[in-house]
């Protein structure tokens, strides 16, 4: 795809903005500050200006900051890995039902804190910092105006995201995989899919490919170069060569090299294949449901 002036900036301003968070965690030694959803965030605000994201920009500091804190404290209480996740998601869907926002990277902001055991409030003090800087450049870009509003978030999605994630949960849980309850860029992309009136199996192989070829990236280099700041500097790039090889643009997929870099080491490893499996159950399962189930295409 040929990429304008103004994307150009955009893409350097954006990718220098991810770089900047992660050098800050390098140069205070906290991994707590890489906040892998704001590599989501930046790429869907700044960098595609998604319509429906920008919408309502003050949401794009509230809701992502209002599920990390769910999620920060969800991760306090004691009890089951797999429990926390399903926790914290109901909380989330609630919050964002309250807000009237379909921010769908919110639930990966929401999820973080408990994947990576967040314990600092520094976590939280990174997450208001970042999505506050990502919500003043939407107002300074000023394309929010053009945009239409989002419709509020249907109850039927709410329920299959739940019943889904009950699912999946508890399916990982059984064979023994809790660790693969969480995957936060697959969620992002199955919520905003799940409120398309559509939803294509070439679509879905698409965003398939980018994900799992996102996350293979991050992993990958992640391995051969230990520097977080190093990492991202080469694996970020890669992932837009990736999306532009497809023709599609996923914001999610930018946060995969970043959550390869926070991972605790039993999951890293296994990150690609989780990718695999977890894309393949939601985003197959929402194709089914798509192409078969009239009041899933329902949108008004």
């Amino acid at each position: 795809m040929h990429l304008s002036t103004t994307e150009k900036k955009n893409y350097l301003i954006g990718f220098s903005f991810i770089i900047i968070m992660v050098a800050s965690a390098t140069m205070l030694n906290d991994m707590e500050i890489i906040l892998p959803e704001i590599g989501a965030l930046t790429a869907g605000t700044w960098i595609y200006q998604n319509g429906t994201w920008i919408n309502q920009p003050l949401k794009i500091f509230l809701a992502p900051s209002g599920t990390a804190i769910i999620g920060f404290l969800v991760n306090q209480l004691t009890i089951s890995y797999a429990q926390k996740v399903l926790l914290g998601l109901l909380l989330m869907l609630i919050l964002l039902r309250v807000l009237h926002s379909n921010l769908a990277p919110s639930f990966a902001t929401g999820l973080l804190p408990i994947i990576i055991n967040a314990t600092h409030w520094s976590f939280i003090v990174a997450i208001l910092l970042f999505t506050l800087v990502l919500t003043c450049g939407v107002f300074l870009q000023g394309n929010y105006k053009n945009t239409t509003p989002s419709s509020i978030m249907k109850k039927h999605h709410m329920i299959i995201f739940a019943i889904m994630a009950l699912v999946w949960v508890g399916a990982v849980w059984f064979f023994g995989f809790s660790q693969m309850a969480a995957i936060p860029p697959v969620m992002v992309v199955f919520f905003e899919v799940l409120q398309k009136p559509e939803y294509s199996l070439k679509m879905a192989s698409k965003h398939f490919l980018a994900l799992v070829g996102a996350a293979s990236i991050g992993v990958l280099v992640h391995t051969f170069l230990s520097s977080w700041l190093l990492s991202a500097i080469i694996a970020l790039p890669l992932v837009f060569v990736l999306l532009q090889l497809l023709r599609i643009k996923l914001p999610a997929a930018f946060a995969f090299p970043l959550l390869a870099l926070v991972l605790p080491e039993n999951m890293f490893h296994m990150l690609p294949v989780t990718a695999i499996l977890a894309t393949t159950f939601f985003l197959g399962t929402i194709v089914i449901l798509k192409k078969y189930f009239s009041p899933i295409k329902v949108t008004e």
